[in-house]
């Protein structure tokens, strides 16, 4: 078997433990920290290739071998990659806490409504739209993506860093509580490992709807009167169901919802896990997006302003929905299509502006597709009886390029 110890953030491995290795692998201060049993060699983890060979060499001679990992290395740890070589039958994992853990412990706070990312080898762009998308979540960090990285692309979004290095050294360990846009000035070396994103505005605030305090509603596509809305101007459940599937919002996209009204794509899209900017020229729209969104106990950053100019300051988005847009419909889509990386999925309702949407489209590469949706819902007459009362006939035009996958959430 080989063995896989997790150090935690308590006292290292005992001799006990090591007893019988033959070869003890890992990182320089885990190795620093033990007493190796006579005779085993010892390995520093570096690139992890060489240190897989010599792991074979010992195990296909049935020789025990010892592997020290930091807190969990079943959690975004060494194990996968073990696994992935030997199989998990050839491995006993021995978990310690995991850094993510001992973060929240230092705060006092749960984390089992926490979301966690990882950004070492990953694109930092997950990170940050899974911390702008919930109140909670843990970054575990790598080069290039560490508190400066993500306290710069969070500047704006009012969120408090947490940046906890060295969990269980007693002499190296820190926790410092800051804001984003400082993170963002700050040198902070080599040494962290992981960081947490608060809304501190909603972390111990319970989920709210319309009615009140209440558990959020199950599924999606839910009905209007779940949302506040002027003169019934609101994409009806029928479309946005659609809408949804194509769009396809997931932990870590970012979605826009350009043209939104009364923000039910976005908070749907928010509701399954995405950051969401939602854009509308109205005041008022603005804010009842906003009211929205806190009644469904989900964070959409509502943009006051006119498409497309008002796109130009957004992030690149995975998805966009175009609700709205009147004349300037061709020039919106045509922008939103140069800037997605996934999908753009367009609702109109008026005829005429369908083949100027497609060809704006089909001139940025996409493949595209659509439908009329016509639906007559239930509706009660008297007597007892009910009738078919049609709703408005909605054109769903959606482009799609090869699918960008998001990596490295757990949840």
């Amino acid at each position: 078997m080989i063995t896989v110890i997790g150090t935690g953030t308590g006292a290292p491995p005992g001799p006990e433990e090591l007893a019988g290795a033959e070869l003890v692998v890992g990182g320089r201060r885990h190795l620093d920290a033990v007493r190796l049993p006579v005779g085993a060699e010892r390995i520093v983890l570096g690139p992890l290739a060489p240190a897989l060979e010599t792991i074979a060499e010992y195990d296909a001679k049935d020789r025990a071998v010892v592997v020290l990992a930091s807190g969990d290395p079943g959690f975004f740890g060494i194990v996968r990659a073990l696994a992935e070589r030997f199989g998990p039958t050839r491995l006993e994992v021995r978990p310690g806490v995991s850094s993510v853990a001992t973060a929240f412990a230092r705060l006092g706070l749960t984390w089992d409504d926490a979301v966690v990312v990882s950004a070492h080898g990953r694109n930092l762009r997950t990170a940050v739209h899974v911390c702008r998308a919930y109140p909670k979540a843990a970054v575990l960090t790598g080069p290039g993506a560490g508190p400066a990285e993500l306290g710069a692309a969070l500047a704006r979004s009012g969120r408090t860093l947490v940046v906890a290095s060295a969990l269980g050294d007693p002499e190296g360990e820190r926790v410092v509580r800051i804001s984003a846009a400082e993170a963002a000035e700050r040198e902070w070396g080599t040494a962290v490992s992981v960081v947490l994103s608060l809304d501190e505005s909603r972390v111990l605030s319970p989920v709210r709807t319309l009615a009140g305090p209440a558990v959020r509603p199950a599924g999606w596509a839910l009905a209007e009167d779940g949302f506040a809305h002027r003169d019934s101007m609101i994409t009806k459940f029928e479309v946005r169901a659609l809408a949804l599937a194509r769009l396809g919002p997931r932990p870590g996209d970012l979605v826009w919802d350009v043209g939104s009204g009364s923000g039910s794509v976005a908070v749907e899209c928010a509701r399954l896990g995405a950051a969401v900017d939602a854009v509308e020229r109205a005041a008022d729209g603005v804010e009842r997006i906003r009211a929205n969104a806190l009644a469904h106990g989900v964070y959409v950053d509502a943009v006051h302003g006119r498409a497309p100019q008002a796109l130009a300051g957004l992030d690149e988005p995975d998805a966009v929905f175009v609700g709205g847009g009147g004349a300037e419909l061709a020039d919106i889509v045509g922008v939103c299509a140069r800037r997605a990386r996934r999908t753009v999925v367009v609702a109109l309702a008026a005829l005429d502006r369908v083949p100027a949407a497609r060809a704006a489209l089909l001139d940025a590469g996409y493949d595209v597709d659509g439908v009329l949706l016509q639906s007559s819902r239930l509706a009660p007459l008297p007597g007892d009886v009910t009738r078919l009362a049609a709703t408005n006939p909605v054109f769903l035009l959606w482009g799609v390029r090869a699918p960008v996958s998001s990596e490295g959430v757990a949840q």
